[in-house]
């Protein structure tokens, strides 16, 4: 079957014009448009020709225009240059919550560098309110950034009305038209923004060549530097066959638009007149009349988008699921606060210029049939209970950067009998009851991180049980935490999920007392445990000594396996080896621990293998190694994360870790590894170099794949070092 594409949102075809005018600036007229000879004379005039046809589709001066390697690199040199440019007034810039990654990744970044970052929310069609951004603005404000028209959704932001407010309190405003442009009128003078940015690729020219538009007096610093190329703001000899390319596409939709979106626009209409006919709860996000003409984002009630491609074998199309939202849905989606039944079963189809009647009708019985598959193999009683969540599992943890900024600041406690609290960097309370004995009591709760709400309720109990074990503790009882959306599920659904939470509690020999439960939005889910300890037995995260080895009692990879579950990476089935992983106590690795003299140990849950050692190394006052080939990770973990599925919550573990680990030796598929977020993981312990060999052989014999992960090196301030044993 010949594949349908219409995914035009995500790259376009080169044009055919465009190639031909293109290919002799690779073949024949080669020539560095800085040589004062014909070969770069030739090439010049070719630059300053593209330049011309670039200006005259957005109605601007040619000397505005600045060449650039694509759409991201025009939104990073605009968003950086004017706030460095601008650094003297203030500090201070404003985008909206559906901005691409092209922006909000920028601004995160300038974040990190002294720079204030608000975020405009949008309402239920994706659409930001100018009164709410100008409630926004600071004396310190030196930026807006607001996209001309959403990605996802379609949905075109008033830029006009914006720009307005900017420019009436003297601020810059920027707009990234990479999605527009094409597809609706461009027009910088009608827009009246000061920085607009263009992506090649979006509009049939070739990936790799952009162009920013520079409004006459708007200030800008590079980035990038080297010799004056592009008014000296873009070092680096032109690309002259792309940038040819992106001049001659330009040239045809100056000349071609209204063509262009009227069959963009017919085929839309078509294709969404024949799935509301097939499916009349189908859900259509975006707005109806502020849209572009090619984009139709649409919800499949209760079923994964992702599973719906899986089954579009003839079809291209994108998945709303397939974002950098750390809870698998997208994150325009959830700016726009989509019902929850909805949100998972988005799909963005787009149409091309070239998009044919007979393309729309078979993509409209491609849909129809795989929706139908999957629809058919839903079990009635089945409910996706990871579209209730924000976050999955010990992924909804807070930052660690705000947590620490949080408990700086609050009084240290100086009960005599109190053992561990929040100042000692573990997981558990520890209070003295007898000379010799001391209660610990910790609290775990989180969201939905599978689907099966029996074993959402395993994974929780067994979690919230890991701080008591590796303390060294026995657990004596537990309770119940709960809030659940009693108007959105069957009670039957919690049923589940506590008959999964006491049968777990039951291996572990503990009953469950009772609990706490209220009614919310999402499902959330967890325990509070008590246990005992002889105080002798305690173990710490303080107490690692040089020397030490560090043991890993499980696999990590769990955070990736289950976000690429939420995005339709991988059949339920596939998620088997991590349920059973995250579902295990770790009973069996501290009664043989317990055998042992051990220094330090944690339980590695929501901040990750780095981040929980770090909390070993940091509060024993040492410098730890750890070695990536000898870290057991679940299978299919580091193909998963290869394909796009790191939660939010792993990125923010890596960036946090950043400041005391040195990854140098790493990919970034590595790093996300060792910084994944995650629930119930394995013991680390760290244990004297002598007794580690022994502890992972009485390890195996328990029938526990523990192994030595890395050594603790040096006293010091908590450094961690990550690279490979050969």
């Amino acid at each position: 079957m010949e594949l349908i594409y219409l995914d035009y949102n995500a790259t376009t075809p080169v044009d055919r014009q465009v190639a031909d005018e293109m290919i002799p600036y690779i073949t024949e007229f080669f020539g560095n448009p800085s040589s004062t000879h014909k070969y770069g004379v030739k090439a010049k005039m070719a630059v300053e020709k593209a330049r011309e046809q670039v200006a005259m589709m957005i109605n601007c001066h040619p000397d505005e225009i600045v060449f650039t390697g694509g759409g991201t690199e025009s939104n990073n040199l605009a968003i950086k240059g004017a706030a460095y440019a601008n650094k003297h007034k203030g500090n201070h810039i404003i985008i909206s919550a559906v901005e691409h990654p092209a922006v909000t990744e920028v601004v995160q970044y300038l974040g990190l560098h002294g720079y204030d970052i608000s975020v405009a929310k949008v309402d239920s069609t994706g659409m930001v309110d100018p009164k709410e951004i100008e409630s926004l603005i600071r004396p310190a404000t030196v930026l807006i950034s607001l996209m001309h028209a959403n990605n996802e959704v379609g949905t075109i932001q008033p830029v006009k009305e914006v720009a307005a407010i900017a420019h009436r309190h003297g601020i810059i405003i920027h707009t990234d038209a990479a999605q527009s442009a094409g597809k609706i009128k461009v027009d910088v003078a009608d827009l009246d923004v000061d920085l607009l940015s263009l992506a090649g690729h979006k509009l049939y020219a070739p990936k790799g060549i952009g162009a920013l538009y520079i409004r006459r007096g708007t200030k800008i610093e590079k980035f990038m530097h080297g010799a004056n190329h592009e008014n000296d703001l873009r070092a680096g000899t032109e690309n002259v066959p792309y940038i040819v390319a992106l001049g001659k596409a330009c040239e045809l939709i100056t000349l071609n638009l209204d063509e262009y979106a009227g069959r963009m626009l017919s085929a839309k209409k078509q294709l969404a007149d024949g799935l509301k006919a097939l499916f009349p709860d189908i859900r259509i996000n975006g707005h109806s009349e502020m849209s572009l003409p090619n984009t139709l984002n649409v919800s499949f009630k209760n079923l994964g988008a992702g599973e719906i491609m899986a089954k579009l074998d003839g079809l291209a199309v994108s998945a709303g699921a397939a974002c950098h939202s750390s809870s698998g849905k997208s994150g325009t989606l959830e700016a726009m606060n989509l019902p929850a039944e909805y949100a998972l079963g988005a799909m963005r189809i787009s149409t091309g210029r070239h998009t044919t009647t007979d393309e729309i009708n078979k993509a409209v019985q491609l849909i129809a049939d795989a929706a139908g598959g999957v629809k058919d193999n839903v079990n009635p009683a089945f409910h996706r209970i990871t579209n209730y969540a924000h976050g999955l599992g010990c992924g909804c943890k807070m930052k660690a950067v705000d947590l620490e900024y949080i408990l700086k600041d609050l009084p240290q406690v100086k009960v005599p009998d109190v053992i561990v609290s929040a100042s000692d960097r573990d997981d558990a309370a520890v209070y003295r009851i007898t000379q010799d004995e001391a209660i610990v009591q910790t609290v775990d709760f989180f969201t939905p991180l599978v689907d099966d709400p029996y074993a959402f309720g395993a994974i929780a109990a067994a979690n919230a049980l890991g701080d008591i074990y590796a303390m060294g503790a026995e657990p004596l009882f537990a309770l119940n935490l709960v809030a659940f959306p009693v108007d959105k599920l069957p009670l039957d659904v919690l049923r589940e999920i506590m008959r999964g939470a006491t049968e777990k509690a039951t291996e572990a020999g503990i009953p469950i007392l009772g609990g706490h439960s209220i009614e919310d939005d999402g499902i959330k889910f967890g325990m509070v445990v008590t246990g005992r300890v002889k105080t002798k037995n305690l173990i710490t995260n303080a107490g690692a000594k040089p020397g030490d080895q560090l043991i890993l009692t499980k696999p990590i990879g769990s955070g990736v396996m289950t976000k690429a579950s939420s995005m339709g990476l991988i059949e339920v089935t596939g998620l088997d080896e991590t349920i059973k992983v995250m579902a295990a106590l770790n009973k069996d690795a501290a009664k043989v621990m317990s055998r042992f003299e051990v220094n330090a140990c944690t339980d590695i849950t929501g901040f990750g293998l780095v981040g929980h050692l770090h909390e070993i190394t940091l509060a024993s006052s040492v410098e730890a190694v750890l070695y990536y080939d000898k870290i057991p990770v679940i299978t299919n973990a580091e193909k998963m994360a290869v394909l796009g599925a790191i939660s939010g919550s792993s990125r923010s573990n890596e960036a946090f870790a950043a400041n005391h680990a040195d990854f140098t030796t790493l990919n970034a598929v590595q790093r996300a590894i060792v910084c994944d977020a995650q629930t119930s993981g394995g013991l680390l312990i760290s244990i004297p170099g002598n007794l580690a060999k022994e502890l992972l052989a009485e390890m195996s014999a328990q029938g526990i794949n523990a192994a030595i992960i890395g050594e603790i090196t040096n006293e010091g301030k908590g450094k961690i070092t990550v690279g490979f044993s050969r």
